[in-house]
């Protein structure tokens, strides 16, 4: 016999079930839902329609997206995982690789601009000296082209002391201007060495040679500086942007894009806040490139600026014809003066048995380089304008990509933040939003982030880019500095810490681990709204259970 009492648990009971039936998809129908939608979208994606089920199955299978009823077996949830991490790594690919050619492209002009202006002033000097110094520069030109090999060497980064290039030019022509402006004596190799060190306290060529080297080191600094900082920037942005996506961001990313699709709601995008925490989540060890990233783009701009100067490379560059003609100028007409200072400390050489002199020697003359090279300057303008463009534009980058991958991904539109996908359903994202770099992951809701394992290619290339800020500041300041391989630089100790990291306290680390495992639900009262019911259709089966044996008592 029934009582009242089993009676009214049994009405319960049955109410209960209806409530607590499972709602299939955005329709919220209760029969299951075909799979059809969701084969096209694999097919679209590349994959086999066959590893899609005809209709929803329970989802306890799944180990990233909410084990509701699905149309995702475990094999469709790796591959689409797989597929969401391609997508991503594509996207910072493919602005990296943009910003690489622009970087590559303003250090092909500059390079090749550069290399121009020593080639013309080259040429300048071949064709006026031949009919301002005669037999002077025919006799000797292998001089003077060895000095622009030089500076094109160093120019190239090659390991050659500037200050000494310079001196030992000044040094080869001192000696081959006495030798001719001297026939009439027998001058051997070892009056000249005497000569040749005589070369500060006689100052023959007058304030020119200090004056043109101070303006030549600092032009050839700057600009060798300017373009390893080009080649710098652009190897960072090429190396860090090939940087993979850890496993645990992979599973981030699929929760976020493809697991909408496994819970039968194809047309749900992502809230605003959900992605970004994902995205800083995942690019944290990028985002502290940052500073470092600004710094050199600012010292770089810097050079630019110091490179446009009026009296900047051009005028530089172009005008040493002039300056060497100078100092020629100054020596040749006190050789009278000089002869009789380096008679007395090295000795009259003897008389070779002519008085005739070398009197092309004396047609000389003096010049104008801006007569015989067209101006330039709008070149030079434009390129420094165009490098303070592209570098102000993206001193940002690194903290950028975050809102560049998530700008065309989120839910946009009127009251879209109560209806976006939160990571469980539709509903409004509650957590934070995170700060940028590795530091401030520790309790990124999204991603599981060892901070204290940064990536070590990422943190070698914050190190590049700080000894190349360093370079730039010295090259600021008309300090040579030698460029050499860096690649161990940035190894530092082995300890594989950067900066402060080691000293954190680590009781909050979690662990990263390549093995599949299931992201744990927050507590009852820290669910994000709408994931209570995620749950409940095993509830259901309990109490259906309980009922039918009831029944049949």
């Amino acid at each position: 016999m029934w009582s009242a009492g089993m009676d009214s648990f049994i009405i319960a009971a049955l109410a209960v079930c209806s409530l607590t039936a499972p709602a299939y998809g955005e329709k919220g129908t209760s029969k299951a839902r075909s799979c059809s939608d969701i084969k096209v979208f694999y097919k679209g994606k590349g994959f086999l329609v066959e590893d899609v089920p005809q209709f929803e199955i329970s989802g306890e299978h799944l180990r990233i997206c909410p084990q509701g009823y699905t149309c995702c077996t475990s094999n469709v949830e790796d591959k689409l995982a797989s597929q969401s991490r391609t997508e991503v790594e594509n996207v910072i690919k493919d602005a990296g690789r943009s910003l690489q050619i622009s970087l590559t492209g303003q250090y092909k002009i500059f390079d090749g601009h550069f290399l121009d202006l020593l080639n013309r002033s080259e040429l300048n000097l071949q064709e006026t000296f031949t009919s301002t110094w005669g037999s002077l520069y025919n006799k000797n030109s292998d001089v003077f082209s060895e000095l622009y090999t030089e500076l094109k060497k160093y120019y190239r980064g090659a390991n050659i002391n500037l200050e000494e290039t310079l001196n030992d030019f000044w040094i080869r022509l001192l000696e081959k201007l006495f030798f001719q402006a001297n026939g009439q004596y027998v001058i051997g190799e070892d009056y000249l060495e005497c000569v040749s060190k005589q070369i500060d306290t006689l100052r023959p060529f007058g304030d020119t040679p200090r004056q043109m080297k101070m303006k030549v080191t600092r032009t050839l600094v700057a600009a060798r500086s300017f373009v390893q900082g080009l080649v710098t920037a652009g190897e960072a942005v090429r190396r860090v942007s090939q940087v993979p996506m850890s496993q645990e961001c992979m599973r981030a990313i699929m929760k976020m894009t493809y697991c909408p699709h496994c819970r039968g709601m194809p047309s749900a995008r992502p809230c605003l806040n959900y992605c970004t925490n994902v995205m800083k989540g995942c690019l944290a060890n990028q985002a502290d490139l940052d500073t470092e990233w600004r710094h050199l783009a600012d010292t770089m701009i810097q050079v630019a600026d110091r490179l446009d100067d009026p009296a900047g490379v051009e005028s530089v560059i172009l005008s040493l014809p002039s300056y060497i003609s100078e100092a020629m100028n100054t020596m040749m007409e006190n050789i009278a003066s000089i002869n009789s200072k380096l008679f007395q400390t090295c000795g009259k050489p003897k008389e070779a048995g002519t008085t005739s002199t070398d009197d092309e020697i004396m047609k000389r003359g003096t010049f104008t380089v801006e007569d015989r090279l067209e101006a330039s300057s709008d070149k030079i303008e434009k390129l420094v304008s165009d490098v303070r463009i592209i570098l102000g534009d993206n001193r940002p980058y690194w903290t950028s990509l975050p809102n560049l991958i998530c700008s065309d991904r989120v839910a946009t539109g009127l009251g879209s933040e109560d209806k976006c996908w939160n990571g469980n359903n539709r509903a409004r994202y509650l957590p934070e939003l995170m700060n940028d770099g590795l530091a401030s992951q520790i309790n990124n809701p999204e991603v599981e982030i060892d901070i204290t394992k940064p990536d070590m290619t990422i943190r070698q290339q914050i190190m590049q880019l700080k000894i190349m800020t360093h370079r730039l500041k010295n090259a600021l300041n008309g300090q040579d500095v030698e460029f050499q391989d860096t690649s161990d630089d940035a190894s530092g100790s082995g300890s594989g810490c950067a900066d402060d990291m080691c000293s954190r306290d680590t009781r909050l680390v979690l662990p990263i681990t390549d093995r599949p495992v299931a992201i744990p639900y927050p507590p009852e009262n820290e669910r994000v709204k709408g994931s209570a019911m995620q749950n409940l259709p095993s509830i259901s089966i309990y109490l259906l259970t309980l009922l039918i044996l009831l029944l049949r008592r």
